[in-house]
């Protein structure tokens, strides 16, 4: 079946990435990412979230109108691009986009979540394999007669969220369920990754009263259509990245000068800009095809995003750190920050194997 393509308000969409690139940029760009990987400790930018969220609005982006939210795919790429532009520390993928994109497809039980969401309170999804994929066969939790039973290995924000929306299999299925972190039987513990402004928790339920959120096994269908559209949005947040480091790199090659030129002006120097130039317009376009698919996101074009995008941003934060020479390897330098997101990213919700695989299907390879 073919969807319709949405009209886009391109206006719109404009001044929307200018309202998040400015707030980003008054935050001092990479600076709260910097400061959380000095202080060597998980967490998000509470500052920065606050002005975003609460006083832009952003945490309402793509969320039912009805729950103080607006927008919808565009819309949260938009967002992303431009917080993955500079690194920024703030929950929009694991809260608004991922729990929220759930929530706003469980109905009228979802609803009071939902509204907390889009007012800017950190909800976690748990529902990913150990990899980070979602696999409808493997749930990380289970119903018992007990309650809730599992652990959850990797959960984006999950210390620092007020609601865990849990995926746990049943009779009937899987189907979903809303916890509070306080709750008895539930032990969340923060966890030293690779890149600190994307802190995740590990998360244990041991006969856990839950709220129900689906019923029937309808979670199944429910998570894979929220997981398509977080893998837009972070393909879309990988691209904001990629720029950067092409950006940022271009600028280098310019002023820096070896034997009386730029370095810049030698052949390789160039051949390898041309190169990372071809692997950030190819992401731009994968992003582009998968926001234009239709209102929802695509399973097969959001696959393809969740692949180039990934390891667009990998080897262009790569040659971004080779090409700085010595200077690109020291702290100091924003080089390390983006190549350690783009290694953390690539293997969020999955890495490029599996959704290589997961296309391959869809297309009936």
């Amino acid at each position: 079946m073919t969807v319709e393509a949405p009209e886009i308000d391109e206006a719109g969409l404009a001044d929307l990435r200018d309202t998040v690139r400015q707030v980003c940029d008054d935050a001092g760009g990479t600076l709260p990412a910097r400061r959380l990987a000095e202080e060597a400790g998980p967490g998000h930018d509470e500052a920065l979230w606050e002005v975003l969220a609460r006083q832009i609005g952003i945490a309402g982006v793509g969320l039912p109108e009805s729950a103080g939210g607006g927008g919808g795919l565009a819309e949260i790429a938009a967002v992303c691009e431009e917080l993955g532009r500079v690194l920024a520390p703030v929950p929009f993928l694991s809260s608004s986009v991922l729990a929220g994109q759930v929530l706003a497809r469980c109905g009228a039980a979802g609803e009071k979540a939902l509204r907390r969401v889009a007012a800017g309170e950190i909800h976690a999804l748990v529902c990913a394999d150990a990899d980070g994929a979602w696999r409808p066969g493997r749930p990380p939790a289970a119903w018992t007669l007990a309650g809730l039973e599992g652990r959850a290995p990797f959960v984006l924000d999950g210390a620092t969220a007020t609601g865990l929306v849990v995926a746990a299999s049943g009779p009937e299925g899987v189907d979903l369920a809303l916890v509070e972190p306080a709750a008895e039987g539930v032990d969340v513990r923060s966890m030293r990754t690779l890149d600190p402004s994307r802190p995740q928790a590990a998360v244990t339920f041991t006969g856990v009263r839950a709220q129900p959120l689906t019923t029937g096994g309808t979670g199944e269908r429910v998570l894979a259509q929220a997981f398509d559209v977080a893998l837009v949005a972070l393909a879309a947040e990988q691209l904001g990245g990629a720029q950067a480091c092409l950006d940022m790199t271009v600028q280098y090659v310019r002023e820096r000068r070896q034997f009386g030129r730029a370095v810049g002006s030698f052949q390789a120097v160039k051949h390898t800009c041309a190169d990372l130039l071809l692997r950030v317009e190819t992401a731009r376009s994968a992003v582009a095809r998968a926001v234009r698919a239709g209102s929802v996101a695509e399973p097969a074009e959001a696959a393809v995003a969740a692949v180039w995008c990934a390891d667009a941003f990998a080897f262009v934060a790569a040659e971004c750190l080779q090409l700085h020479g010595g200077m690109g390897f020291t702290w100091e330098h924003d080089a390390h920050l983006y190549l350690r997101r783009a290694r953390a990213d690539a293997a969020l919700l999955g890495g490029s194997a599996h959704h290589k695989e997961r296309l391959a299907t869809l297309l009936a390879w």
